[in-house]
């Protein structure tokens, strides 16, 4: 079983930036591709970026891509979403998941384990 912890959200103005943590216990992270997805109110949870077991590969959704960077430590078990530039359309609960796969997965039923989410909001 791995145990996710997300945190670092909360409010910023359009513009600023957030660094958003993804904490994991339970088991090493080392071989799982990590996701962070968000769902805001009255919309369906979207994929947001995802990077490889290595660290070696990335991929984001076009809506962040430019903004966000998502990375990862695996030697402290965590990831993490660097986001800038933010937007009122950013304003969601983010969620960070673990897939036990080596490819690159955008899709949520992929992933096999998922934080409580933290949220963000984002003031125009």
């Amino acid at each position: 079983q791995v145990q996710l912890a997300e945190s670092g959200g909360g409010l910023v103005q359009a513009g600023g930036s957030l660094r958003l943590s993804c904490a994991a216990s339970g088991r090493t992270l080392s071989s799982y591709a990590m996701g962070w997805f968000r769902q805001a109110p009255g919309k369906e949870r979207e994929f947001v970026a995802t990077i490889t077991w290595s660290g070696a590969n990335s991929y984001y959704a076009d809506s962040v891509k430019g903004r966000f960077t998502i990375s990862r430590d695996n030697a402290k078990n965590s990831v993490y979403l660097q986001m800038n530039s933010l937007i009122a359309e950013d304003t969601a609960v983010y969620y960070c998941a673990a897939a036990r796969t080596f490819m690159v997965i955008t899709t949520s039923a992929r992933y096999d384990y998922w934080g409580q989410g933290t949220q963000v909001t984002v003031s125009s």
